[in-house]
């Protein structure tokens, strides 16, 4: 009697045991036939996008530009690619030179015609720059350096802020539309200069 009560036992387990090694058996090659079904991508590949190298201006402790590489994400048309250009410019640099852009400014808009570009930025740009003319010429030829360097077919930029064409810094005119000026850098890196 208790053989007969031990084997009952065992196929009352072995029973369910079996149902749901077949369910999820069945779910599993579900999953594997789906995942068959996927295109193909060599490995390293996935996730990653086309990269392309951009140069940055910022100021060395002498209170001069230095110029900084990077690597950015390629980009499909040109204002695009230079909002994406000034928004790298902004973030600072990743090695010890320092920022020449205040921290939280805001890029309005950006608009190239021809080789001229305007850059809008927000008015609180003009009020966060730390006092001091050097500090104003650091921040305003870093962009249109970064601009010009990375886009050779710009030859001048106009700085706006908050669409205000006759703009001035407490010691800069923003008037009139401005060309690069790379003898903000320091002497090693301007001796290496090849002006378009």
């Amino acid at each position: 009697m208790s053989t007969h009560h031990s084997r009952r036992i065992g196929a009352d387990i072995l029973i369910p045991f079996l149902l749901l090694a077949f369910v999820f058996g069945g779910l599993l090659w579900q999953k594997y036939n789906e995942a068959e079904k996927l295109p193909k991508t060599p490995p390293g590949t996935q996730g990653s996008a086309l990269k392309q190298k951009v140069v940055l201006f910022f100021a060395n402790d002498a209170g001069q530009m230095e110029r900084e590489a990077r690597e950015v994400e390629t980009c499909e048309d040109r204002t695009t690619c230079l909002r994406s250009l000034l928004e790298e410019l902004f973030r600072g640099p990743i090695t010890n030179l320092t920022p020449t852009i205040p921290e939280w400014t805001v890029i309005n808009q950006v608009k190239i015609e021809g080789s001229q570009v305007t850059v809008d930025l927000g008015k609180d740009f003009a009020d966060a720059l730390p006092s001091g003319s050097s500090a104003e010429m650091l921040a305003i030829y870093a962009i249109v350096d970064t601009i010009c360097v990375n886009m050779p077919e710009i030859k001048q930029v106009q700085i706006t802020l908050d669409g205000d064409t006759r703009a001035h810094l407490r010691h800069l005119d923003l008037s009139d539309p401005l060309e690069p000026d790379y003898s903000l850098e320091a002497p090693a890196v301007t001796e290496q200069i090849t002006k378009p």
